[in-house]
């Protein structure tokens, strides 16, 4: 596998690459609504197509309990290192549609960008690697082995994946995982993320009277729920942003200043960050930077809080009911079940006698760190430095992927996190994009990933 090899592959096809990426990205695969579970449907028997086409064998749309994983093989030498490739094909709601300057599943390419819900998160990085096999098995041929284990259900806590893995382990044998759902510092500055924050999430419900009530007649004397909990999320902090509830911070991994040091060599413009979102200041836990409060540290925050009358107009109604969601992003040495249940226990105790309080769980995911030692990641490493020239940088993620501590508890295998995006795609946002530079960059390294990983194995 060579350079020039791998570069005119890309440059005879990144018209059909782009064409059949645009496709993929114009079917509303929503995994949240049911409204679109045809089309999710439809997203894996166009991806399962993608995947006989380029003469993966064995391709399968696995039924489980939700929508199905998408499953296909290429075992050229048992021998050889096997690569487990996971991604999702499904995407996150497009809502504020009104807020998008070109509708979300009419895919458009500007400035050298492909705007459409699920561009970076995850279509796009996920189909590099479809491009990338068939452009080895087209070429010089696959140096490893691979298996795709493609899931719908990402954006809804990958509920069923979990079973899917224990009932098919031994199908699913491999060396490692690869996956692309992450990002890079930047086009110029390559990256690969060693670390993610894990994740814990519920929906806390505070009632007060037994029905809606007239803020006049009723109101100053009888409890607003809206206004208490509104109290008790803002208690749940200290001045200098620290989550002050009991046992949150037990056990937590502190990253050593030598780890600190390193991760500060990556570039950062504080004031271009406040610019991109237009905003006059950042905040956070004291003691920490921006980038390690995105990244090292754990966080509270609310996601939603709904109640009362939010229509047109006016209404004074002193509410019966207050909503919110939290969701707490954990670091290595916080246990997502530990810290669901101290906020199950702690936020009903903090509420005053005059409301009721329910708290549920909704769903989290472990935090998870790759060590740089392991093969994988210098595999990775060799190939970013192939094909951008340069050293590529370990990085924590602050997001969250909870299944990759999953695919290590039960199928031991570690994951390398080799993402292409970058933090401005605007993933879950209105105007998601991802970079055509990207797209095909991803499909030029992922073989040297393939090559370098046979060569050390």
């Amino acid at each position: 596998m060579d350079i020039t090899t791998v570069d005119k592959y890309i440059e005879d096809n990144k018209d059909r690459f782009l064409t059949e990426l645009i496709d993929l990205l114009r079917i509303p695969s929503v995994s949240a609504d049911p409204a679109f579970s045809k089309d999710v449907l439809r997203t894996a028997e166009l991806l399962k197509s993608g995947l006989e086409e380029i003469g993966v064998d064995n391709v399968e749309i696995c039924p489980t309990a939700g929508y199905p994983i998408v499953y296909g093989e290429k075992i050229i030498d048992p021998n050889l290192p096997t690569v487990l490739v996971y991604g999702h094909y499904d995407v996150q709601p497009p809502d504020p549609l009104d807020l998008w300057d070109s509708p979300p599943f009419e895919p458009v390419v500007k400035d050298g960008k492909i705007y459409a819900r699920g561009a970076c998160d995850d279509k796009g990085q996920m189909y590099m690697h479809v491009k990338a096999v068939e452009l080895m098995m087209k070429t010089e041929g696959l140096p490893c082995n691979v298996k795709f284990m493609i899931e719908g259900e990402e954006e809804v806590g990958s509920d069923n994946l979990g079973e899917f893995v224990k009932a098919n382990k031994e199908r699913l044998k491999a060396d490692l995982v690869l996956i692309s759902d992450t990002a890079m510092i930047a086009n110029d500055v390559p990256s690969i993320t060693v670390g993610l924050r894990g994740l814990s999430y519920i929906q806390v419900e505070v009632t007060g009277p037994k029905r809606d009530l007239h803020s006049g007649i009723y109101g100053g004397a009888v409890a607003n729920p809206i206004n208490v909990l509104c109290d008790m999320i803002s208690s749940l902090m200290d001045e200098n942003k620290r989550i002050i509830i009991p046992g949150f911070y037990d056990g937590i991994i502190e990253v050593s200043e030598a780890e600190r040091a390193e991760m500060a060599k990556a570039p950062f413009n504080e004031d271009e960050y406040k610019k991109d979102l237009a905003i006059d200041a950042v905040q956070g836990e004291e003691g920490y930077s921006t980038m390690e409060r995105c990244t090292i540290r754990p966080t509270l925050d609310v996601n939603g809080i709904w109640g009362g009358y939010i229509g047109e107009g006016a209404k004074t109604v002193l509410p019966s009911k207050a909503f919110a969601k939290i969701s707490c992003r954990l670091v290595p040495g916080q246990d997502p079940d530990r810290i669901t249940q101290l906020l199950v226990d702690y936020i009903p105790s903090i509420a005053p006698k005059s409301v009721k309080v329910k708290v549920a769980p909704h769903h989290g995911g472990d935090p998870y760190v790759t060590p740089t030692d392991f093969t994988g990641y210098q595999a990775a490493h060799k190939a970013m430095q192939t094909t951008f020239g340069k050293d590529p940088i370990p990085i924590r993620g602050g997001g969250s992927i909870p299944i990759v501590a999953m695919f290590e508890e039960e199928l031991g295998l570690k994951s390398v996190l080799m993402g292409f995006g970058l933090d401005s795609d605007a993933i879950h946002s209105p105007n998601e994009h991802y970079g055509v530079f990207n797209y095909l960059k991803g499909i030029q390294t992922i073989p040297f990933f393939y090559k370098y990983l046979a060569e050390m194995s």
